[in-house]
């Protein structure tokens, strides 16, 4: 069976199922001052015939979806983000090379259009993954916020003239491997503030980013649907035409 998303043709049949989310770990990264995942048992099988726990975490923890409302008062909240914008066909701007040089890189319009030179125009259907090569660090928390001596992150974003240049394309999300879609210095989260400001969402924390072609997949993303949540947890999927070629 054939689907089309966006322009791309996926034979759900054969398609290869890549998954771009982090499991959920007490010791995972968290931005400073987040408290870590807890899970609380309530019942075993052994005891009570069924097992259940109490989990606690923050919204914007691990794999996750910023919503709107997590910059602009009155703003959409996470459930309220359409499902047709949770689903489309991935752009993956490969920026590993340039993060290599630069930890602080901040994706510009020019990767943006670099891509477009290849695979043609973005659009409003388009999830743009942004693929820096920093999900290989998550195992080692430290290494993944790559702080200096004086607390200060070190880890790649996006440029606000990026963000502006795919709202005006009418791209309405922005996934990275980071733990922040603004580059690991900022300290005014101008970036959040301009695509968010205008209706954007994002997904942070994204793995296995390297496992998809830059164009031919397409992303279902499914946050946790939590009621005036300024963001949640996400289960991102990728699917991937078995016919499609390596991450390029």
């Amino acid at each position: 069976m054939q689907e089309a998303y966006g322009g791309v043709v996926i034979d759900i049949a054969t398609a290869r199922v890549v998954d771009l989310t982090h499991p959920i770990t007490p010791g995972m990264p968290l931005f400073p001052g987040d408290k870590p995942y807890a899970s609380e048992t309530l019942s075993t099988i052994d005891k009570d015939a069924y097992c259940s726990n109490r989990f606690s975490m923050d919204e914007h923890a691990g794999t996750h979806v910023d919503a709107p409302a997590h910059f602009t008062a009155g703003a959409a909240t996470v459930e309220q983000i359409a499902p047709e914008h949770l689903v489309g066909p991935a752009a993956v701007v490969d920026v590993t090379a340039k993060v290599a040089a630069s930890p602080d890189h901040q994706v510009t319009v020019d990767d943006l259009r670099g891509w477009e030179a290849r695979h043609g125009a973005l659009g409003a259907r388009h999830i743009v993954l942004i693929r820096t090569g920093w999900g290989a660090r998550w195992s080692e928390p430290a290494k993944f916020l790559n702080q200096d001596a004086k607390g200060v992150m070190h880890f790649p974003g996006v440029s606000v003239e990026a963000s502006r240049y795919l709202s005006e394309r009418g791209v309405r999300c922005i996934g990275i491997d980071t733990l922040s879609t603004d580059p690991g210095p900022s300290q005014t989260f101008d970036q959040h503030k301009a695509f968010l400001g205008v209706g954007g969402y994002h997904i942070e924390n994204l793995a296995n980013l390297e496992q998809l072609p830059e164009a031919g997949a397409v992303v279902v993303v499914a946050p946790l649907p939590l009621v005036r949540g300024s963001g949640a947890p996400a289960r991102v999927l990728a699917l991937v035409s078995a016919s499609g070629g390596p991450a390029r």
